[in-house]
């Protein structure tokens, strides 16, 4: 035999479902309750509550300021459950954050503040409100609240600071204190000493925000982090990442208050780097492998102290005496710029290219522009020096062509005219007809036997 409560459970069920779904229906239409008072009203009624939300801010400002906190949140909160749609409410769900901000837990605050942001975002108090936020997220991160004259200690999960800081950027990405939240992000992860997630905090700032004072001041960090890391291990990407970060900071402040502690910095990563060449560079040469000693060794000589650079060429010497065509090798490689040992040995490489010749260096000048007429003497109009055939005589005035000598010109004989075509001029007086030609006897003489 079912007991009562059996009997009536799927009753019960059916009860707790529909309230469920009537529950949820109702947030959908607004953020703050599941009531159904949060319908967005019609025009009629509009006017109506925002007289009533008016009358009820009114008094809710004045208990506040005779000192009667209590009441004035409890009417702040009212008008938000019961006015939600009136510009009221939103003065209703600032003042209440700022209550809570001085009287409340850091959490709570930020979170009143994050949700009248996401709820009234066309409010005059929207910029004042992110302002706040990072206000909290500043005392959470430094571990004290400030409440009145005193300094609370207060102890908050890093991650949950890192969350504060992440809300901010993402309600204001553009905003003033964006860049201000992603530099404090990546110290949280500096002070807990994540390389990998401070260098990656860093770059964003850098990335994100390039014109700001945070900008270079990350650019510094990262270097300065790289470095930190470059002296524990012996990884060479810390020290080409330290290098990098510090002379783009050089670059794109020039002017800037790091700029002495960072070419101080960048003098020790490029001692280390070049002290790491010679040591391996020691260890090729033991081994015999000449080329890769060479290289190691021109690395030492472009970012070496003096006493290194020095240590450094006489190896090199040493290397080129004992192995030349290993050390002309290396020079082959790609990148290398070796430094020639001597001054001596300069003019006697492949590559060498001396200075210009006078001649080459003469047409190497441009023309000058004429400033007057000062100077200014026409060119004279005289016939070039033509070359002659040996033993030819120099021509005459007035001819571009050599003469052509008399053993080479062709006779001028007697043309007759042309059989086919009499000539209808009569004879001048005094001279002769033409004789026709005579033909030729054929000969009768026998050819011998």
């Amino acid at each position: 035999m079912k007991s009562p409560l059996h009997a009536r459970l799927p009753v019960l069920l059916a009860c707790a479902v529909s309230f469920l779904a009537l529950t949820t229906a109702s947030s959908a239409l607004w953020p703050f309750s599941g009531s159904k008072d949060k319908v967005v009203p019609v025009d009629s009624e509009r006017e109506s509550q925002e007289l009533a939300a008016a009358a009820m801010l009114a008094q809710a400002r004045q208990a506040e300021n005779a000192g009667k906190v209590g009441k004035a949140q409890g009417l702040y909160q009212a008008i938000v459950k019961r006015y939600a749609f009136t510009p009221s409410a939103a003065e209703a769900s600032f003042h209440n954050a700022v209550i809570i901000r001085h009287n409340g837990k850091m959490d709570d605050a930020f979170e009143a503040f994050q949700t009248f942001i996401q709820s009234y975002r066309d409010s005059p108090h929207f910029s004042e409100a992110i302002e706040k936020q990072y206000e909290i997220a500043e005392e959470a991160k430094g571990g004290k609240k400030q409440r009145g004259m005193l300094l609370i200690s207060m102890k908050m999960n890093s991650s949950e600071v890192i969350k504060f800081y992440e809300k901010i950027i993402k309600n204001a990405p553009f905003g003033k204190y964006a860049p201000l939240a992603q530099f404090s992000i990546a110290e949280i992860q500096q002070d807990l000493k994540e390389k990998d997630k401070a260098v990656a905090a860093y770059n964003k700032v850098v990335e994100n925000y390039p014109h700001t004072s945070q900008a270079a001041e990350a650019q510094f960090r990262i270097g300065s982090i790289s470095n930190i890391a470059a002296q524990r291990s012996e990884d060479a990407s810390n020290l080409l990442a330290a290098r990098d970060a510090l002379r783009t900071y050089i670059a794109t402040n020039p002017g800037g208050d790091r700029k002495q502690e960072t070419e101080m910095i960048l003098h020790q990563v490029n001692t280390a780097e070049a002290n790491q060449s010679l040591t391996v560079a020691k260890f090729y040469q033991r081994v015999g492998k000449t080329k890769a000693a060479a290289i190691y060794l021109n690395e030492a000589l472009k970012f070496g102290s003096p006493e290194v650079s020095a240590q450094a060429r006489t190896m090199l010497a040493e290397l080129a005496a004992a192995d030349p065509e290993g050390v002309e090798d290396a020079k082959k490689g790609p990148g290398q710029d070796y430094t020639s040992l001597t001054a001596e040995n300069l003019k006697a490489r492949d590559d060498y290219v001396g200075p210009l010749a006078p001649e080459l260096a003469r047409l190497s000048q441009k023309p000058k522009m004429r400033t007057g007429d000062e100077g200014f003497v026409p060119i004279p109009l005289q016939e070039p020096t033509l070359p002659l055939r040996p033993g030819a005589a120099t021509p005459g005035s007035g001819s571009l062509l050599p003469p052509v000598p008399e053993t080479e010109k062709p006779a001028l004989l007697p043309v007759p005219p042309s059989p086919s075509v009499p000539s209808m001029l009569p004879p001048s007086p005094g001279s002769r007809a033409p004789v026709p030609p005579v033909p030729p006897v054929p000969s009768t003489t026998k050819p011998a036997s």
